[in-house]
Parts: structure tokens; sequence; C-alpha cells
């Protein structure tokens, strides 16, 4: 199949590579708007060049992948989907959560699919935690925590222009708990500070964060995220049942040291990237996308499912900011 790539910033060079290497994948054609970058990438994947996102769109692609950024993903994906283009956009859907629902209202009822990218669902430890909750040999829940720590902090035109740590990183840990928990968030209450970078403070966003969620069957979840962690990129998640307990991202490659007399784990050099901590659920995650453009499974990762882990994104902002529970139900459009 012939795969177009709109946006070719680092994690759309980055998705440049993995579906260059994909059996699936005959041909690519990309775009951006740095004319050197789309030049290094069309000598060193033999990809086509096109001169515009419209240009990319008329050059018979079976499927397009969005990269680029955030601001540019409501059209970008409206354009695919008019031009009856099956589509990966990158998350988020767009900045805000209105802006997100109005591309949900769009697409409703097209047969066009949309696959968002929450790669952590093609991660092998965080389908297996789906599993093991599915099959029940948990028992009911009653805690989740899931954590989510980067080594340093992104730059200051990013952090301005992400909307805040809960909707540009909090996102993946709520859209993890509702994937694996199967279940939806009644109500959060959030809390945060800044301990580091000054601009982080000046952009009114907090580098370090906190969210107690409800579940709707009363199941706690405690999320955890910070823009410093010095000993490197920290993603984890546990599950507590009434049977077992279970963990995601206990191996030796965890950014965390033990003092423990005699303790030698984890033994391994820590991650410090997230492309190095999930580049094989970007393969699996794409790989997928390949597939819902065969036409032989559907998406795995909705407009919707997207909308909902915005809303939640949304219901802690104002909870951190009002310094008070929030039900969903508030931020319900």
């Amino acid at each position: 199949m012939r795969i177009g790539i709109l946006g070719l910033g680092r994690i759309g060079a980055f998705h440049t590579e993995t579906l260059a290497g994909l059996d699936a994948v005959d041909s690519l054609v990309v775009t951006d708007p740095v004319a050197a970058t789309v030049a290094a990438v069309t000598e060193r994947f033999g990809a086509t060049a096109a001169d515009s996102p419209e240009a990319l769109l008329a050059a018979g692609v079976d499927g397009v992948v969005i990269a680029a950024a955030t601001d540019a993903h409501p059209e970008l994906v409206l354009a695919a989907v008019k031009a009856g283009i099956p589509v990966f956009c990158e998350k988020p859907v767009a900045r805000g959560l209105e802006e997100s629902l109005e591309v949900l209202r769009a697409v409703e009822g097209s047969d066009v699919e949309v696959h968002i990218g929450y790669n952590r669902r093609f991660d092998a430890g965080f389908t297996a935690a789906r599993r093991a909750v599915v099959s029940g040999e948990l028992g009911a829940l009653h805690t989740v925590r899931s954590t989510t720590l980067d080594p340093a902090p992104p730059p200051p035109a990013y952090v301005a222009a992400s909307g805040g740590i809960f909707r540009d990183c909090s996102v993946h840990d709520f859209d993890i708990v509702r994937w694996v928990t199967g279940r939806e968030v009644a109500e959060v209450y959030a809390t945060g500070g800044n301990r580091g970078a000054e601009y982080i403070r000046a952009a009114g966003d907090v580098d370090t964060a906190s969210a107690l969620l409800t579940l709707d069957d009363g199941t706690i979840a405690v999320i955890s995220n910070s823009r410093h962690n010095a000993r490197g990129h920290d993603v984890r998640l546990e599950l507590h049942g009434m049977k077992d307990s279970i963990a995601v991202g206990l191996e030796d490659k965890l950014p965390l040291r033990s003092v423990e007399p005699g303790a030698g784990f984890p033994a391994g050099v820590p991650h410090t990237f997230f492309m190095d901590r999930f580049a094989d659920a970007y393969r699996a995650e794409l790989t997928a996308f390949t597939e819902v453009v065969a036409g032989t499974r559907t998406s795995p990762c909705t407009v919707a499912d997207a909308v909902e882990a915005s809303r939640i994104a949304d219901a802690c902002s104002l909870s951190l900011h009002e310094h008070r529970p929030v039900r969903l139900e508030e931020v319900r459009a």
C-alpha cells in the first residue's frame, strides 16, 4: 500500500522510518513545511515529496499518517475523511475539548476509519494487563496506579502550546486506565506544583502533578506525572485486585534505584527516551493502522476514545485550578 505522511518533525520522521520497514507498505508520500526536511526524508527512504497536504491527499495514497502540529490536526483529519482516505492521527485530536468534539461530530456516521495514536495500547505489557483484567484473573479491581515521569521538561515553546501537563502528558495515563480497566471515569481530584523550570510556571502550568480518579465502579486510580525525573523515562501501571496484583514496567530498564540491602533489581540501563521505551509499541501501532487501511480491522483507538481522554484532562485542569473534586458531567457537552 501507499501511505502519506503529513509532518516530518521528531515523531513524523520516526513514523516514516517505521513505515518504511513494514512489509505491507510499498511506497511513501511525504510533506512538511520545511523543504530541507522533506529532501532529507525522500533521499533516505525513497519517498515521493508532495508540496502540500492537498497534493499529498491527491497522490493516490491508501492511508495517511498525521504527525503535524496539534493545531493542524482537525483540518487534516477532516480533509482525509472527506477524501475517503483512512487516517492515523497522533494524539490529541485537537488542542481543546470543544474542537475535538467538533471533529467527532464531523466524522460520526462516516465509514472512513480514523485511528488516534495512543501507543501504550500496543505495548506488550499493557496488552497483557488488559487481558488479565478481561479474563477475571485479578478479581474485582480496587486500586490502579499509572505513572509517567519524563527525564526533562520540553522546551518553553512546546510547553506554552501544549495545553498543560494533563492534556499533554497525563492523557496517556487517562487513556490507558480506561482501556485496561474497561471502565469510565466518574470523578477526579487533581493537584500539582512547580519544583523546576520557571518557564513552566510562567506558562500557567505545573511540572509535577497527581490526579485521583474514581471510576464508575468505585475503583480508585492514582495518576502520577512529572517533567523532572533525572534517572530516566519512567512509565508504569499497577493493577491491584481482590485475587491478584500485577504491574507493567517492572523490568531491568526501569528508571528507579533500590536501596534495599543486597537488591540487584533493576540491573539494566534505564530508559531515557519515550521512543526507546515504546519502540516496539509504535511499530505494532502502525502495523495495526496498515490493517485498518487494508480493511481487515476497525480503528483500535477512535476519535471518541481520544475525546474521553481529553475530557478527563479538562476535568483535572479544572480541579487543579479550583482546588476541588470535579465530576465528569461538568465537562460533558
